[in-house]
């Protein structure tokens, strides 16, 4: 399905933009567009008949309906009975066909959004650093509006007028073959100018698409860091970064639009060339090939069937040029490789606590800049171990392995001596849980955040959850107890507090391993003190691994493992690393130095 081999959100070489390309593709990873699809054709072609109908009934009135300056008035009004009659059933049809291909449009879109939406949730961490957020939203958003807007005008425009041309210049064929080739020959060369302009309109749309989402991650990021531009005085610098983003869109919008806005006089002139001609030709040369009045007229009617969705083609092309920069953009992004392949069935984890172990573990984000360069670990079940490690050492990303948010470049992990990679997701998901430094909440109660960790658990199981912790007092001090509203990202709430609803999360999971990414490093003392029980309470039972940032949290542990560069250094207890010293034994007198100036 690849249209090109572009990164979402990367420039594309203007040789590569080929609308039927990307039109092919969009088709393949699309099901929904087959579906149905000859019978909707076959439903605008009856439209376009029906659509003839008042032409053939002024040609046969002019023509047979009246004979020597007399009018036949028995046969005008059968045939103004029958158009009639046929009108009615004919606008029923159309109503039928508009709505048919609106709910093809519908599906399309739906499937397209959803899959988009689920393929992103499948890439591999390596894929969701923060550059590339803004592009991801902006390819399930924005980009697909495009094709929205699309789907409900254009798509429908190309369908129905392009089957009215056909057999609009089919019907003139049967009066005036003449007629027909001479409006066909004044149409033609408007195809290669309707080409060019069409390229140059995509490379302007897929150019203008990138500026979208490069305006949406500017946006992103100036919103979710309004905190730290506030306290560091950095708006000014900020909204330098907004409007030339902002400006980088309109210029490409203006390029854009000038392709646009010349395709109207063009179809205007071709529009006027053919019914001149059509006129001229049939007035100068009708009488001889037989035509009389009324076929003249009809022709003409039929004629400007043919050149009304010439005229239209402006607007019409230039939304299709924005749908497909939009499709190409979404197309891309269905065609990065998913890394987590999901096995099928896949093996399930036993219940309790879980043994680990990582045989050669190397990980890169990028090819040729490896993170992790060689982890052998072996972690009994029921452990409760740290791993520590300068910022950048790489201990983050081994938690992630963990979790099996992104698979490691070579080696693999093993849980219960399982690979990690042959179990099934449900099994994973129930089994390992892994709570971010973060602590995310979404914007609902605290009830609904802590059921995430169990869909189906009641709201008991959610108190029981926080009692197991001892932290039901907390729940108490709460405005509405578990009702309380958490705010956008749990921003109603402390650093401390969303980690204890995390903590309540991951205590409802239940899981067999637990793996918590620095979770009481950015809180204060006393909540840190409730943390640091609640996590106790939560660690029973369970084999734990905590990427501590503070050393406080290697002392507690059973086993503390040292990271360095992407190497384990050091493995042992919290007293017998101190005495060896070497790196761990840096960190701890550079902690112990912290906490006495503190």
């Amino acid at each position: 399905m690849n249209v090109v081999s572009n990164a979402p959100g990367d420039e594309l070489d203007p040789a590569e933009v080929k609308a039927l390309e990307v039109l092919k593709a969009g088709i393949a990873a699309t099901p929904e567009l087959k579906v149905g699809l000859g019978v909707s054709i076959g439903m605008a072609l009856v439209m376009a008949i029906g659509r003839m109908i008042i032409p053939i009934a002024i040609q046969q009135i002019l023509d047979k309906g009246i004979d020597d300056g007399n009018l036949n008035w028995s046969f005008v009004l059968t045939t103004c009975a029958i158009a009639a009659i046929a009108m009615v059933a004919f606008a029923v049809l159309n109503r039928f066909t508009y709505m048919r291909l609106m709910v093809t449009a519908e599906n399309v879109l739906y499937g397209l959004r959803t899959r988009a939406f689920s393929h992103v949730h499948k890439l591999s961490v390596a894929n969701h650093n923060e550059s590339r957020r803004g592009i991801m939203v902006a390819r399930v958003t924005s980009d697909i509006e495009t094709l929205a807007q699309f789907a409900s005008w254009g798509a429908v425009s190309w369908i129905v007028n392009l089957t009215i041309i056909v057999v609009a210049v089919g019907v003139i064929a049967l009066y005036s073959w003449q007629l027909a080739i001479l409006t066909v020959l004044v149409l033609i060369p408007i195809i290669p100018i309707l080409k060019t302009v069409q390229r140059r309109q995509l490379q302007s749309y897929d150019a203008l698409r990138s500026r979208v989402s490069d305006t949406l991650t500017e946006i992103s990021e100036t919103v979710m860091g309004i905190r730290v531009i506030r306290a560091y005085a950095d708006a000014p610098a900020a909204r330098r970064r907004l409007h030339g983003a902002i400006d980088r869109q309109y210029r490409a919008q203006l390029k854009a639009r000038f392709f646009f806005a010349i395709m109207f006089p063009i179809s205007d002139i071709f529009s006027g060339l053919t019914l001149a001609a059509i006129v001229g030709v049939g007035v100068w040369w009708g009488p001889g090939w037989g035509l009389q009045a009324g076929t003249l007229i009809a022709v003409v009617f039929l004629a400007n069937m043919v050149v009304q969705p010439v005229a239209e083609i402006g607007e019409v092309l230039d939304q299709t040029q924005t749908a497909l920069a939009g499709w190409r953009k979404v197309l891309n992004l269905l065609d990065e490789p998913i890394d987590v392949v999901e096995p099928v069935p896949g093996i399930e984890l036993p219940a309790g606590a879980l043994s680990v172990s990582a045989v050669g573990v190397k990980f890169e984000y990028e090819p040729g800049h490896p993170v992790l360069h060689g982890i052998d670990l072996q972690l009994s079940a029921g452990v409760n171990a740290a791993i520590v490690g300068e910022t950048g050492s790489g201990k983050t990303s081994f938690a992630k392995l963990l979790a099996r948010l992104a698979d490691p470049t070579d080696g693999k992990i093993l849980l219960d001596g399982i690979d990690l990679r042959e179990v099934s997701h449900d099994s994973r998901a129930r089994a390992v849980r892994l709570v971010a430094q973060d602590g995310f909440l979404f914007e609902t109660t605290i009830l609904e955040n802590v059921r995430f960790g169990r869909p189906e658990a009641t709201d008991e199981d959610v108190k029981r959850a926080f009692a197991s912790l001892d932290l039901d007092w907390w729940v108490k001090s709460m405005p509405e107890g578990l009702a309380t509203q958490v705010g956008e990202r749990g921003d109603a709430l402390s650093v401390g507090e969303r980690q204890l609803v995390a903590l309540a999360r991951a205590q409802l999971a239940d899981p067999g391993l637990l793996i918590l990414d620095e979770a009481t490093s950015a809180v204060d003392p006393e909540t840190e003190r409730a943390l640091s029980h609640a996590l106790a309470k939560l660690s029973e039972g369970r084999t734990t691994v905590s990427i501590a940032h503070r050393l406080s949290t290697a002392e507690a542990a059973d086993l503390v493992i040292v990271v360095d560069d992407g190497l384990i250094v050091q493995i042992g207890t919290h007293q017998e690393l101190v005495a060896v010293g070497g790196v761990y034994g840096k960190l701890y007198e550079s902690w112990i130095g912290n906490t006495r100036a503190a």
